[in-house]
């Protein structure tokens, strides 16, 4: 009785955002990461903030109103987050492997919205991939699709990748 009249307050008072989108949402987890992803350079662009909000609202066929509020909540969520961990053990959980692959597809598409790859979105990628048992192989191939698409250079594209700047190799679980 109690949570349903503070369901009411919130829709009431326009807090409906944490009613929309549950803290085990995958669409949540999904936009922190994009969210991540668009400021861990230090640079958001405005056609890296345009990319976050089409690549959701393409992907989950969000309103415009929808989109803003999951943008709005995955911020606060990626601002309280002291890893990646919460958002891709909720990924790992739901999604089959086509659907790892497509989060991985939506943060490339994300990165190289403003025309370039920084060593920081790069390697938050591949932590990002590593944690969603995506292989090297399909985030490379990802990465090249998305270059393409956007037109970068192949030379951005192909950049060796933090796991083979670091000497590191994929493993098997």
């Amino acid at each position: 009785m109690l949570a349903a009249i503070r369901e009411l307050f919130a829709e009431l008072s326009g807090d409906a955002t944490r009613k929309s989108f549950a803290e085990d949402d995958q669409r949540l987890a999904v936009a922190a990461l994009l969210v991540h992803i668009v400021s861990v350079d230090g640079v958001v662009t405005d056609a890296e903030k345009a990319a976050l909000r089409t690549v959701l609202s393409e992907r989950y066929g969000l309103s415009q109103s929808d989109t803003e509020s999951l943008v709005t909540e995955a911020s606060r969520r990626d601002d309280e987050a002291v890893d990646l961990y919460g958002f891709t053990s909720v990924l790992k959980r739901t999604l089959d492997e086509d659907g790892r692959k497509r989060v991985i597809e939506m943060m490339w598409e994300t990165v190289f919205a403003d025309g370039s790859v920084s060593e920081f979105e790069d390697n938050t990628v591949w932590r990002v991939a590593e944690l969603l048992g995506v292989s090297s192989r399909d985030r490379i191939e990802l990465k090249r699709g998305a270059a393409h698409r956007h037109g970068a250079d192949a030379e951005t594209a192909d950049e060796p990748d933090a796991a083979a700047r670091d000497g590191e190799t994929e493993t098997k679980p």
